[in-house]
């Protein structure tokens, strides 16, 4: 049986893996024309990279049943530049153009970012609204120990 503060931990982990994710959406969607950086080059688009996590410390884990057990938070592992190529446009006449008049523009796909970013939002709702649901319980079990 799971306790209200593994089902807390839990909801926290993702509404911070989706809280990351929102933030590096938000920065692909700032530089989606950004041709230089101060690392040189165009902007490369990138991705969150996320990983299941348990919830309970090593000792607590050792004292649950089996089906507690199984129970994953979510994590960042990090943050991947993506390997898509360069969009080349041609534009003669741009500061970043190469000898043949292109110009390397991040590939980034705005509807996709924004579909990334609505995925997000309502995973990070959902989060939230279970955070709620188990201050809920937590609250009504109070009640009834009285």
């Amino acid at each position: 049986m799971m306790d209200f503060m593994t089902a807390l931990d839990i909801a926290a982990s993702g509404m911070s893996t989706e809280r990351t994710n929102l933030n590096v959406v938000s920065m692909n969607l700032a530089n989606a024309k950004t041709t230089r950086t101060p690392e040189g080059g165009a902007y490369r688009r990138k991705t969150v990279v996320r990983a299941a996590t348990d919830v309970d410390s090593p000792f607590s884990a050792v004292m649950q049943d089996s089906l507690s057990r199984e129970l994953k938070g979510s994590r960042v592992l990090g943050i991947a530049e993506d390997s898509r190529p360069f969009k080349r446009v041609l534009e003669p006449g741009h500061p970043d153009a190469d000898e043949q008049g292109y110009v390397n523009y991040p590939d980034i796909n705005v509807v996709e970012e924004m579909t990334q970013m609505l995925t997000s939002t309502r995973s990070y709702e959902a989060e939230v609204a279970s955070v709620e649901n188990i201050k809920g319980m937590f609250t009504r079990a109070l009640d009834i120990g009285k």
